[in-house]
């Protein structure tokens, strides 16, 4: 499986031709979308989902499938046939690859700013994007796409929540905000002049990409 990531919280997976984008948000290179076949979308928040982007992806390709929560799903009106509100539990099959649904909340931010829907997407049962949430999956996770920097939670709290999903490696996604030194700090932590998370961490350059599983 070849990853490649887009920046900030966008990645695409790709096996023998097939392609599939998770979160082609506003700060997305909207080249990520071209010639996939698939889109996962996490949660509506803009720096994950694009209307724009998708419906013009949509439109340029009649194949292209989106599978979503709801929430998401009510925002893509009138592309009913192509998309497919899922839930945790759930099992499908996009682009070839199977994918599993963990996960109902993005993480609190504050008590005063309601919570949205956020589903995470294990992949072929080897790469697993969180979205917006630090969900623990209840199989083995062989890659892990770290969110490193939001307004909810802190590097602690990263630290522990790879340490408890246990994966083989973690790659850093959702560090669109941080600049040179936040990205230093951060990766100096989670890394090997951390305490210590039990699992390699690595950080795509945009563009970037890596051969994993």
């Amino acid at each position: 499986m070849q990853l490649t990531k887009f920046g900030h919280a966008c990645v695409r997976v790709e096996i023998d031709g097939r392609r599939l984008v998770v979160d082609p948000g506003g700060l997305t290179d909207p080249r990520a979308l071209d010639g996939v076949d698939a889109v996962l979308v996490t949660h509506e928040h803009f720096d994950h989902f694009s209307e724009e982007a998708l419906r013009r992806a949509a439109e340029a390709d009649p194949a292209l499938r989106i599978w979503t929560n709801t929430a998401v799903a009510r925002k893509l009106d009138g592309l009913q046939q192509r998309v497919d509100a899922v839930g945790a539990g759930e099992v499908f099959t996009a682009a070839g690859f199977e994918v599993r649904v963990f996960g109902t909340w993005h993480e609190v931010i504050h008590p005063d700013i309601p919570r949205v829907g956020n589903i995470g997407f294990l992949i072929d049962g080897t790469l697993f994007h969180p979205g917006d949430a630090l969900t623990v999956p209840d199989v083995a996770v062989d890659t892990l796409l770290l969110p490193v920097h939001g307004p909810w939670s802190t590097t602690g709290q990263l630290i522990d929540y790879v340490r408890e999903v246990a994966p083989s490696r973690a790659y850093a996604v959702h560090d669109g905000a941080l600049n040179d030194i936040g990205i230093a700090m951060v990766g100096g932590l989670l890394g090997d002049n951390g305490p210590g998370t039990g699992a390699p961490y690595h950080r795509l350059a945009a563009g970037e990409s890596v051969e994993i599983g």
